[in-house]
């Protein structure tokens, strides 16, 4: 009998070619759709919609079975409205009020795509699960895709060790040119779609509009952290991330400013003049929630602190098996509280952590 897979659809090119390559490979292949957001619950009362007034998630469900349909798969559906926004976007909110940065799309990687979705591939009987995730998986390592330019790992690395057995990536040694050439091969709907980007399952649109919704601003002073003097003023505190450059044109300075801190019991954001601003640097971070995916603690690697950051040559401090301190001494600029902090050892993925607390010399920076 062959091997069934339930992989997770979500109406893009990556997901559309998995599924082919997967029928490639032999599988009988399920799709289920993932429906993660309700635009109109929770106080959201003018979600985004297309030209045509349709919400994009229903474009994508709708763009998910044309291609289902295509190819001969079957496609089921299945609301996780109530988990995402229970683990997920809480998360995110709760991240943001206390000042720092949060990243969604890890965490929905954790609770969504591996845990609440592969439980539900249980139920259809499957045997796999797989995503359209550019990454590897060889003996049972995860590894860095062969599209170093689409490269997800870092997306994944709260991913338990338990949650990737018995999962496939099937577009992992693919680069991006040749995925949508076998979508035109097949001539599937989603050949030319533009790539998804914004928050995971929330999509794009205006930051700050959206999280009216559900975090009132509340403006205060930009101050310049070199003079210590007030330069105007922000708009919510929750709007900003360290190392940020854009939104802060401020009147009557061409000066390149970027934020470089924040003090949430008075309301500041600091800024900084320059981008080589001594105060945007870092030499050590504490970094919490630790998911290791290595056999053996290792003390020696190289990090990223941000999506599409170069690898960072960095050395491991094992506080607990849970905690580690991170330490570049040659300095990293704009590493942000939390953000992940994603571990390498080559082609490897080691997982990684949230970052807690950053340092320079030893010493916790005031400012952050």
């Amino acid at each position: 009998m062959k091997k069934k897979v339930v992989i997770g659809m979500s109406g893009g090119v990556d997901s559309s070619v998995a599924a082919i390559e997967l029928q490639k490979q032999g599988y009988e292949v399920l799709g289920l759709f993932m429906r993660n957001w309700d635009s109109l619950a929770d106080g959201e009362m003018n979600g985004p919609t297309t030209d045509q007034g349709i919400c994009p998630q229903e474009v994508d469900y709708n763009d998910a079975l044309k291609v289902c349909n295509k190819l001969g798969i079957e496609l089921h559906r299945k609301d996780f409205v109530k988990e995402y926004w229970d683990y997920v976007f809480t998360y995110f909110l709760d991240e943001l009020k206390k000042g720092r940065t949060p990243n969604p799309d890890i965490m929905c990687n954790k609770y969504i795509k591996f845990d609440m979705f592969a439980k539900e591939a249980l139920k259809l009987g499957a045997d796999y699960i797989a995503t359209g995730h550019y990454a590897r998986i060889k003996d049972g390592k995860l590894l860095r895709a062969v599209d170093d330019n689409k490269d997800q790992t870092y997306f994944l690395s709260q991913v338990s060790k338990e949650q990737l057995k018995n999962v496939l990536f099937p577009i992992g040694d693919m680069v991006k040119p040749d995925v949508r050439k076998i979508a035109e091969e097949y001539e599937l709907v989603t050949a030319e779609k533009k790539d998804s980007t914004g928050i995971c399952f929330i999509g794009e649109r205006n930051f700050t509009n959206f999280l009216k919704n559900y975090l009132p601003n509340q403006p205060g002073k930009i101050v310049n952290i070199d003079t210590n003097e007030v330069i105007g003023e922000h708009i919510g505190l929750m709007n900003y991330t360290i190392g940020q450059r854009r939104g802060l044109d401020i009147g009557g300075t061409k000066e390149r400013m970027f934020v470089v801190g924040k003090n949430l019991k008075d309301n500041i954001l600091y800024i900084c003049i320059g981008e080589d601003n001594d105060y945007l640097m870092s030499t050590s971070c504490i970094v919490d929630s630790i998911n290791y995916l290595g056999d053996e603690k290792i003390t020696k690697c190289t990090a990223k602190f941000r999506y599409r950051q170069p690898d960072i040559d960095v050395e491991i401090k094992w506080l607990s098996d849970d905690e580690i301190e991170v330490i570049y001494p040659q300095g990293v600029k704009a590493v942000t509280p939390g953000q992940a902090c994603v571990l390498y050892n080559g082609e490897e993925c080691l997982g990684g952590g949230i970052i807690k607390e950053v340092r320079k010399n030893g010493e916790k920076l005031w400012y952050l």
